[in-house]
C-alpha cells in the first residue's frame, strides 16, 4: 500500500514536471518569439506578363538575383509531388521540424562518427535560405526555432511557394520560376516530367549540376530519380518512360526582353509590384513588332528610320499591341524612344474631331456645301496639302480628301476656345497645357498629341463616341466613359472616313489587293516629318505613326504613302475578315432632300435635290437660297428693293446668289456668273447687311516697315456678287473708286490710318491699322 501510494505521488510528480516543461518551453518560445521576430522581405525580380501569363520582360531583383516569384496557381501537382517526395514526406504532418528525423540524424551521425544526415524539413530549408549562417548545431537549433515560428505565420502551401521561389539552380538564379523561364523558356506549369525532375535535383547540388554545362550528369541524375519515384509508386510507368526518353538540351537564354517600352513605362508606374500582368496580346505583339521592323528596313533607303504602332480593342479599351520603336537596340537611330508618347505634330488627323463638332453643333451635315478658295484668317494663310483650291465642295468630300481651308473655316465657326475645350475632353494633355498659345493653326498641325492620344480619340468613333479608358493591365479600373461625340455624328465621320474614292488611299498593289474594311484618316506635319494613318473597325483601333525621332524631315514621308501601307498591313494581319461586322446607323438619325447645290433645306429655286443624313432638332433648317430673284428694270440695267421698286415697269429675274468668296474665286478663275445690275442710284433706303470685308491690310495689326524703301501697301476687300463698285477712303478721304474685285496700292505715312471700304450699295466697313517707320 505505502509502495503504490509512492509510486502514484512519484508519477503525479513527473506529470507535473513535464507539464511545467511544456509551459517552460512554450513561454520561452513565446518570448523569444516576440524578442525576435521573424520578419520575411524577399526580393524579387520584376516581371511584365501578357494577358495570358507569359513573361514578357523580366529585370533582376533589388539583390541582383534572377528570382521570380512563383504563385500557387502555376505550382503544377508533378512539381509539387516530385519536390515533396524528394525532400520532405511528412511536410504536412509536421510542425516544421520533424522530430522522428532529428532523433534518426543525431543517432546516424554518432554511429558514424561525420554528420551524413540532416533532418532539414522544407520549412527549414526555407529559414535556411532566408538566413545564411555557419553550418553548426547551433544553427541547426536557430533553424528549428525560426521553422516553428514560419509554421506559425505561413500556411503549408505559402511554405513551400517560399521554397520554389528561393531553392537555388547555380549563379544569380533562385526559384523554379526563373529557371524554367531561363533554361526551358517555359512556365513552371507548363513544365514536362523530365524537366520538373530535372529542377527537383540541382537545388542539392546547384554547383556541380548546372543546367549547360553538366547536362549528361544531370540527365543521369534525373533518370535515377524518375526510376526511384516509379518504385515508390509516385509516378505512372508509362509517364516515368516518356519522361526517361526525353533529351536535355537546356541552357542558359537571354532573359525575356519584349515589348521593353511598355514594360518600362508600367515598370515607372508600378514600382512596388513584383508581377504585372499587362493587357499584351502575345500573338499579336509578335506579328506587328514582326511587320513594324521589316516593313522600316524597307524603308530606311530614304532616310526613314522609326515607327510607332498601338493597337486598342474597342470593346474594352484593352491595349493588346504597342510598338514604341522598330528596334529598341538601336541607340544609332534613338531606338529606346517610345514613339507611343512621343510628342508630335498630328497633321490632318485632328480634322474628323472638328468635323464631328461641327455636325453636333448643327453647323453642317455631310452634304453642306463649304468653300474651298484661297482665305485670309486674319494673316493665317493655310494651303490645301497639293497647293490647289476647288471652290465649293461638300463637307464628306472636304474630310475624306483632307481639304485645309473648309477644316479652318469651320474652326472658325465653332471657335479656337470651344474646340480646345472638346480636345481635352478628349484627353489631348500636351493640347490642354498649351491652349492659350494655339489658334487656328492647330487643326493642320499647329499643336503636339501622342500616338496614345490620337488612338485613343479615333477609338471613341468605333464606340459611338464613347471616349474607352486605355487599359495597359488587367487590375486597372474603367473610369467613367465620357461621351465626346453623338453617336449619330459618329456613324456620319465613320461613313465619310470608310470611303475608298480618296487620294490617300494607296496606289501599290500589294496594298489593295486585299483592302481592309476600316475607316482611317491620315495626316502628315509641316515639313515632312511626321506620317500618320488612324484606322478602325468594329473591333479594334489601331494608330501608326512613321518618321524619324531626329524630327528629320524626309520628302517621301506622307501619311496616305507611308503610314498607311503599314496600317493596312497590320489590319490584314490581326483581323483578316473584319468585313462581316461593320457598323449600324444610330436611332435619331434620318435622311432628308437637301439642295445639291448648299446641302441645304431646299428653297422655291432648288431643282437638283439629293438624300442627306440629319439629326433631328440638331441639325440646320436653314432655306437654300443659293438663286434669288431680282427686280429690274426693262432693259436689265438697273436693280430694285422693295423700297424703291415702281409701281409698273419692271420684271423679275432669277440671279447666282453666291457667297461672296465663291464670287470672288470663280471671278479669279475666269468663270463669269452673271450679276446683279447696279441698284436703283435713286434709292434712299440704306442697306445693313453685306457690307464688305477689308481681307488687306489687317484690321488691328501693327506694320513696321523700311524709311529707306517705303513698298506699297495692298488694299483688298470681298463684296456680295451684286456690288460692282467700291469706294476706298484713306482717313476719311476718299482715296480711290474701283470695281470690287480689284486690288488697290497705297504709300501709308507712319502712324494711326483708318481705312474704310463702302459698296455702291452704301454699306461701309471700317479698319484701324498702326504703321511704324525704321
Amino acid at each position: 500500500m505505502i509502495f503504490h501510494n509512492f509510486r502514484k505521488r512519484k508519477l503525479t510528480l513527473v506529470f507535473r514536471l513535464v507539464v511545467v516543461g511544456c509551459l517552460c518551453l512554450v513561454l520561452t518560445f513565446a518570448l523569444l518569439n516576440f524578442l525576435f521576430p521573424f520578419r520575411i522581405d524577399v526580393k524579387y525580380s520584376t516581371v511584365v506578363t501578357s494577358n495570358d501569363g507569359n513573361i514578357l520582360y523580366a529585370t533582376l531583383s533589388a539583390d541582383d538575383k534572377w528570382r521570380m516569384k512563383t504563385e500557387l496557381h502555376e505550382v503544377q501537382s508533378d512539381l509539387k509531388t516530385a519536390f515533396i517526395e524528394k525532400e520532405d514526406k511528412y511536410f504536412y504532418y509536421h510542425p516544421g521540424v520533424n522530430l522522428f528525423a532529428v532523433v534518426r540524424a543525431s543517432i546516424h551521425n554518432l554511429i558514424s562518427g561525420k554528420k551524413k544526415s540532416g533532418a532539414s524539413t522544407i520549412t527549414m530549408q526555407v529559414v535556411r535560405m532566408l538566413e545564411r549562417r555557419e553550418r553548426n548545431y547551433l544553427s541547426k537549433l536557430i533553424e528549428m526555432f525560426r521553422a516553428l515560428q514560419l509554421e506559425l505565420q505561413y500556411s503549408k502551401d505559402e511554405i513551400l511557394q517560399l521554397y520554389l521561389n528561393l531553392v537555388p539552380y547555380g549563379g544569380n538564379i533562385e526559384g523554379v520560376k526563373a529557371a524554367s523561364v531561363l533554361y526551358f523558356g517555359c512556365m513552371p506549369d507548363k513544365l514536362s516530367l523530365a524537366q520538373v525532375v530535372t529542377l527537383c535535383i540541382i537545388p542539392n547540388r546547384p554547383t556541380t549540376l548546372r543546367l549547360g554545362y553538366s547536362n549528361q550528369e544531370i540527365y543521369k541524375e534525373r533518370n535515377k530519380w524518375l526510376k526511384k519515384f516509379e518504385a515508390e509508386g509516385i509516378f505512372e510507368h508509362e509517364l516515368v518512360e516518356t519522361a526517361i526518353k526525353e533529351p536535355l538540351h537546356a541552357r542558359r537564354k537571354k532573359a525575356p526582353r519584349e515589348i521593353p517600352h511598355l514594360a518600362l513605362r508600367l515598370m515607372r508606374k508600378y514600382p512596388g509590384l513584383n508581377s504585372i500582368t499587362s493587357t499584351i496580346h502575345l500573338p499579336t505583339q509578335k506579328k506587328v513588332e514582326e511587320i513594324c521592323y521589316n516593313y522600316i528596313q524597307r524603308l530606311k533607303s530614304i532616310h526613314i528610320y522609326n515607327a510607332a504602332i498601338l493597337i486598342v480593342n474597342n470593346k474594352n479599351g484593352h491595349v493588346e499591341g504597342y510598338v514604341g520603336s522598330p528596334d529598341f537596340d538601336d541607340a544609332e537611330n534613338a531606338g529606346q524612344v517610345d514613339g507611343v508618347v512621343a510628342v508630335r505634330s498630328p497633321g490632318s488627323t485632328l480634322k474628323p474631331f472638328i468635323y464631328g463638332l461641327s455636325i453636333d453643333m448643327g453647323i453642317i451635315t455631310p452634304k453642306t456645301v463649304l468653300a474651298d478658295v484661297p482665305t485670309d484668317f486674319d494673316g493665317y494663310a493655310p494651303e490645301n496639302f497639293d497647293k490647289k483650291f476647288n471652290g465649293e465642295v461638300t463637307a464628306e468630300k472636304a474630310l475624306a480628301y483632307s481639304l485645309n481651308i473648309p477644316a479652318v473655316k469651320l474652326l472658325e465657326k465653332v471657335s479656337v476656345p470651344v474646340f480646345l475645350s472638346y480636345l481635352k475632353k478628349a484627353g489631348f494633355r500636351h493640347i490642354a497645357s498649351k491652349s492659350s498659345s494655339l489658334g487656328l493653326s492647330l487643326i493642320l498641325g499647329g499643336c503636339g498629341v501622342t500616338l496614345e492620344e490620337l488612338t485613343r480619340a479615333f477609338s471613341a468613333l468605333a464606340r459611338d463616341g464613347k471616349l474607352p479608358t486605355l487599359r495597359y493591365t488587367h487590375f486597372e479600373k474603367n473610369a467613367v466613359v465620357d461621351s465626346i461625340i453623338s453617336p449619330q455624328s459618329s456613324y456620319m465621320i465613320t461613313s465619310i472616313l470608310s470611303q475608298i474614292t480618296r487620294p490617300d488611299l494607296p496606289n501599290n498593289y500589294l496594298n489593295t489587293y486585299h483592302l481592309p474594311q476600316i475607316a482611317w484618316k491620315t495626316g502628315t506635319s509641316y515639313g515632312r516629318r511626321d506620317a500618320w494613318s488612324i484606322g478602325y473597325n468594329k473591333k479594334y483601333t489601331i494608330g501608326v505613326w512613321v518618321g524619324n525621332f531626329s524630327g528629320q524631315g524626309v520628302h517621301q514621308l506622307t501619311g496616305a504613302d507611308i503610314a498607311t501601307p503599314l496600317l493596312f498591313e497590320v489590319f490584314n494581319a490581326i483581323d483578316y475578315n473584319a468585313s462581316n461586322n461593320w457598323f449600324f446607323k444610330p436611332s435619331n438619325l434620318e435622311f432628308r432632300y437637301v439642295c445639291q447645290a448648299t446641302g441645304l433645306i431646299p428653297g422655291d429655286h432648288c431643282t437638283h435635290q439629293i438624300l442627306d443624313y440629319y439629326i433631328p432638332g440638331i441639325s440646320s433648317i436653314q432655306k437654300c437660297e443659293h438663286l434669288k430673284t431680282y427686280f429690274l428694270s426693262h432693259d436689265e440695267k438697273m436693280s430694285y428693293c422693295m423700297h424703291c421698286l415702281p409701281s409698273s415697269g419692271y420684271k423679275k429675274k432669277i440671279f447666282p446668289n453666291l457667297d461672296p468668296e465663291i464670287a470672288d474665286y470663280y471671278h479669279k478663275k475666269g468663270i463669269f456668273l452673271e450679276t446683279v445690275p447696279e441698284h436703283n442710284p435713286n434709292c434712299t433706303r440704306i442697306l445693313e447687311s453685306g457690307s464688305p470685308r477689308i481681307v488687306s491690310p489687317l484690321n488691328g495689326k501693327e506694320y513696321i516697315i523700311s524709311r529707306q524703301n517705303t513698298p506699297m501697301m495692298l488694299l483688298k476687300c470681298i463684296a456680295q456678287n451684286n456690288v460692282r463698285k467700291v469706294y476706298w477712303h484713306i482717313n476719311n478721304q476718299l482715296y480711290k473708286e474701283a470695281l470690287a474685285s480689284e486690288k488697290v496700292y497705297f504709300r501709308p505715312n507712319e502712324g494711326a490710318i483708318k481705312i474704310s471700304c463702302t459698296d455702291d450699295k452704301g454699306r461701309n466697313t471700317d479698319i484701324n491699322i498702326q504703321v511704324k517707320y525704321e
